[in-house]
Parts: structure tokens; C-alpha cells; sequence
């Protein structure tokens, strides 16, 4: 119930743009809609006086967590010390308020800083000509792999930055486009990790893998890493989209990556849940394996192998040629068919076995969902960035915040992070249309607008205003500005919409209508893909 009250005030502290320190307990209750979220659902019928209660003391405990204790806890090697005070931490990162953890894992990495002011930042020269109408010829040509090549020459360490801080991030590398004439290095990095992260989620990389259970739009569009042997080649590749996990996070741009919860959870060390990350992962297999579990008689089982057999699966028995009969085979995520057990293949599936068999299947599929020799180069990767004992205390739903953000814009959140410039105000007409436009975009289109506006398609849902005040520091991109468009030549419905990437900033014409806006927002978001190139 604790942990269910934690993850309550996050959700509600991330819709008021506060931290839970700035959180009054009276402001604590349980609204109707909250009923539909079965992980708070235990809270329901509690008390509202005692749930103010606890999130008081929660919320005493994770003052002190921030301010004292934290800083003093050796959290390495937590798994060989299972009485050690990070140990006993680890099982109760539940109750700890993610801005608590945040708060520290912020401290940590200014404080493992490496690169300092004075050092030149590495650059990189990219050459768009590679990728051809949006079709890479090569998965060596992508974005990804000119960046490996380039950054394998470059000491770890030059890429430890401080944080992003004031709306000005700080890039671990610069970026040079063959051929381009870009202004400024924000909306050339931002437009680099949104390329990658479409080049990792596509057909032109193998590092990554749609999990079946997209084939029967079960999470789909969702990827796991790719289970197979890798090369010394695969190897790097995989180290160093760790190390671009930690680039995201010291820079404070969210990846557009949409990953299974069961990779977050080996990255962060939490074991797998045979039951419910085989089902998010392939459904198929998992309902495959339930009918051999679910078997009750000779009968059945026959029944289910004529099934399998008219699928494909199964081949007839070696006693009783007409009685089709399943082998100890099975099909990886990949499309290879594999023995369950030594010369499976001639080991035939018996009322005796089925559950030996179901569990050798059960036990393939969490295999290549933990993929130990990729994690181990991406962790790798990560850790040559961030120091890996900061994932001690986070989720995986946390580190996947902290790494990719939220999948939806909050409009909300946005506006109340926006500045307006050169005597713009909010109450101007064309800024109520704007907004009012905005109102009736999609997701889709929202996050194809942020992507416009700022080369990046999400944005951080936490911005470190702890005292509420306008000078505070945002977390980059925040915040957005909207400005009158330069010069004044020509009617404000005939002009368009132009944007500084690297600022955030739009610079918007003084339409006469509702209709006019929309058209103009949508015309530009739909152009140009890249405003790097127009």
C-alpha cells in the first residue's frame, strides 16, 4: 500500500508540475477516475485522514533519504552483500518519491563530471547523402554506425558532461553535417538521436527486435533486444547504445524508444517474471506453453499434437506412424529452430514429458529475453557514462522515465513552461488560437510539433522549479518561447511559421483565425521532416 501511495503522489506531482516536498498532505485524495488504475487500487478504501497521514510520513522519510542518508551509502555490489544497507535500500526503492531519486542521481552525475570547460567537446561529421530518400542503403551507412566508428576513438570519459541546465544542454559531442550550414550544435544533437533511435527501430539495424506479440497487436510497435549470438563487431554496437543511454541522460533528451518492460528490467538488475513478461513478450509462445501445462489426460494431448500438426509443428510418432506427435524443437524469437535437449529432434513429446517440454520452452523464451551477452555490452556501454550504482534504487518504469520520457505531450505541463517574447502576451488572440489548435492535434501530431519546434519528439515531464519561481533552472529544451516572426514585410495569414531549434523557440505571425492556424501548424509539420535541410 506504501508503494502504491508513492506511485500515486508521483503521478499526482507530475500533473501539478511540483515536487512532493512542495506537496501539502491536505492536497492528498483519491479522485473516482483513480479507481481504473489497478496499481493504486488497494488505496480506495482508505481513509483520506490516513492516507495524508502516511504521505506525510513518506514524505518526512524522503527528506531525510535526499538530504542525508542517501549521499553516505555505498551502493556497489549490492547483489554480494545481501545484508548490506544498499541491499535492504533496493527492496525498499518502492517507498522512495521518484524526484527524491532524481534529485540525487542529479547530484551524483555533476559530481562524476569528466570533461571540463576548458576541454574542446569531440565532434563528428555526418553525411546525410548516405541515407538517400529516408531509405539507408547500409546498416554501416546509418547515423548509428558512422557515430560508432567515429566515437570508438574517443576515452569515455570526454563524453561525462555536466547536466543540462537553463534550457541549454550540454553536448557530450558536437555534430557536423557534410554539406549543411547549421547554426549552433542543440538541434543538429537533437536531430541526431531522433534519427538513431528510427534507424534502431527499423530494418536497417539488427540490434533491436519487434516482440511477437506485435504480429497480434499485443504491444505493438514494441521492441526487446535482439537474441542471438553476437560478434565482436555486434559487441560494440551494443556498448554503444548503452553509452547513448547515458548521453540522453546527462543531456536531458528523452530517446523516442519503445522498449518492453523486460529489457528496463535486466538493465536495472530485477529479475524476470516467467509469466508476465513471457506474455507481454509473445504471447503465442505463452498461450502454446498453457495448452501443455492445461493438459489433463493422453486424450487431449493427442488431440493438441494433431492441432500442432496441422500447423507445421509436429511430425508423426516413430511408434505409431499415423499418431502425429510434437519433438523437443522449437522456433527462437529469430526464426531458428533449436533442440530443447540433447538430440531433440529425435526426442518425441509423451504424456511422461509435456511438462519437461513446456518448461524447456518457457526456460528458451526468458533466455532470450534476459540476452546476458548484449545486456552485458549495453550495461557496459551505460556504465562508461553514469555510474551503474545509481540504478540501484530506481524502477524500471523509472529509469525508462528518466531515459525516454513520457510517449505523450502534456499540453498542460507545456504550457505552463512557456515563455512569451517581445511584448507577447498570453491573452494575445493569435496566442489563444494557437493553443486552441494545439487542443485539437494528436498525440501524433503533438509530438510531430515538438519535433518541429525543438528536434526532438518528447520532452522531459519534471523540471527542477522547486520554489515555484520563473528564474529557476529549466530542464532542456524548457523553456518554450514563442516570438513575433522577423521583419514585418507581408500580410501575418500569408507568412509562416518558423522555428529556432536549438532555442525552442516559434516564432509565430499574428493569424486572423482559428482555421488559418491550424493550417499553417499543420503545413509545417508535415513539410519537412527534417529542419535541419529547409
Amino acid at each position: 500500500m506504501d508503494v502504491a501511495l508513492v506511485q500515486y503522489i508521483n503521478r499526482l506531482c507530475r500533473h501539478l508540475a511540483i515536487t512532493p516536498a512542495r506537496l501539502h498532505p491536505h492536497e492528498v485524495y483519491l479522485d473516482p477516475a483513480d479507481a481504473a488504475d489497478p496499481r493504486i487500487s488497494c488505496l480506495l478504501n482508505v481513509p483520506v485522514e490516513s492516507l495524508r497521514l502516511r504521505f506525510a510520513l513518506l514524505q518526512s522519510l524522503n527528506t531525510t533519504l535526499e538530504t542525508f542518508f542517501l549521499p553516505l551509502v555505498e551502493l556497489r555490489q549490492t547483489e554480494m552483500y545481501s545484508n548490506s544497507i544498499a541491499a535492504l535500500l533496493q527492496e525498499a526503492k518502492g517507498l522512495i518519491f521518484y524526484d527524491t531519486k532524481i534529485t540525487v542521481m542529479n547530484r551524483v552525475l555533476n559530481a562524476t563530471v569528466q570533461r571540463t570547460a576548458d576541454h574542446a567537446a569531440p565532434e563528428i561529421t555526418l553525411d546525410p547523402l548516405e541515407i538517400v530518400g529516408g531509405e539507408i542503403r547500409s546498416s554501416e551507412n546509418s547515423y548509428f554506425c558512422q557515430a560508432a566508428r567515429q566515437l570508438a576513438c574517443v576515452p569515455s570519459s570526454q563524453l561525462c558532461v555536466k547536466l543540462a541546465s537553463g534550457g541549454d544542454p550540454t553536448y557530450a559531442f558536437n555534430i557536423r553535417f557534410t554539406g549543411e550550414e547549421v547554426h549552433g550544435t542543440s538541434g543538429s544533437f537533437r536531430h541526431f538521436l531522433w534519427q538513431v533511435c528510427k534507424e534502431l527501430q527499423s530494418s536497417s539495424l539488427s540490434l533491436l527486435l519487434l516482440c511477437p506479440s506485435s504480429a497480434v497487436n499485443k504491444n505493438k510497435g514494441k521492441y526487446i533486444l535482439t537474441p542471438s549470438p553476437i560478434t565482436y563487431a555486434e559487441e560494440q554496437l551494443f556498448h554503444f547504445f548503452g553509452q547513448l543511454l547515458g548521453i540522453a541522460i546527462r543531456a536531458d533528451v528523452p530517446l523516442p524508444l519503445d522498449l518492453l518492460p523486460s529489457f528496463w528490467k535486466t538493465l536495472v538488475g530485477e529479475p524476470l517474471d516467467a509469466d508476465v513478461d513471457l506474455q507481454e513478450a509473445d504471447i503465442l509462445t505463452y498461450n502454446y506453453i498453457k495448452k501443455f501445462e492445461n493438459i489433463n489426460d493422453e486424450t487431449e494431448l493427442e488431440a493438441l499434437c494433431a492441432e500442432i500438426a496441422s500447423q507445421h509443428l509436429a511430425t508423426e510418432s516413430p511408434d505409431c506412424p499415423n499418431k502425429p506427435c510434437c519433438k523437443f524443437t522449437y522456433l527462437t524469437m529469430t526464426g531458428e529452430e533449436v533442440e530443447l535437449c540433447p538430440r531433440g529432434r529425435h526426442v518425441p513429446v509423451g504424456w511422461e514429458n509435456k511438462d519437461v517440454y513446456a518448461a524447456a520452452i518457457r526456460s528458451l523464451r526468458m533466455r532470450e529475453l534476459q540476452t546476458p551477452e548484449c545486456m552485458t555490452a549495453v550495461r557496459a556501454g551505460l556504465g562508461s557514462i553514469i555510474p551503474l550504482q545509481l540504478l540501484t534504487t530506481l524502477t524500471p518504469l523509472e529509469m525508462e522515465l528518466r531515459t525516454c520520457g513520457l510517449p505523450y505531450i502534456n499540453l498542460e505541463f507545456l504550457k505552463a513552461h512557456t515563455m512569451y517574447q517581445v511584448g507577447l502576451m498570453e491573452t494575445d488572440q493569435h496566442i489563444e488560437f494557437f493553443w486552441s489548435a494545439l487542443e485539437m492535434f494528436t498525440q501524433e501530431e503533438l509530438c510531430k510539433f515538438i519535433k518541429f519546434a525543438c528536434n526532438q519528439e518528447r520532452i522531459p515531464f519534471t523540471c527542477p522549479c522547486k520554489d515555484g519561481g520563473p528564474d529557476t533552472a529549466h530542464v532542456p529544451p524548457y523553456p518554450m518561447k514563442i516570438a513575433p516572426p522577423d521583419g514585418a514585410a507581408g500580410s501575418p495569414d500569408s507568412r509562416y511559421i518558423r522555428v529556432e531549434t536549438c532555442m525552442f523557440m516559434i516564432k509565430l505571425p499574428q493569424y486572423s483565425s482559428l482555421d488559418i492556424m491550424l493550417e499553417k501548424l499543420r503545413y509545417a509539420i508535415h513539410y519537412r521532416e527534417d529542419p535541419l535541410s529547409g
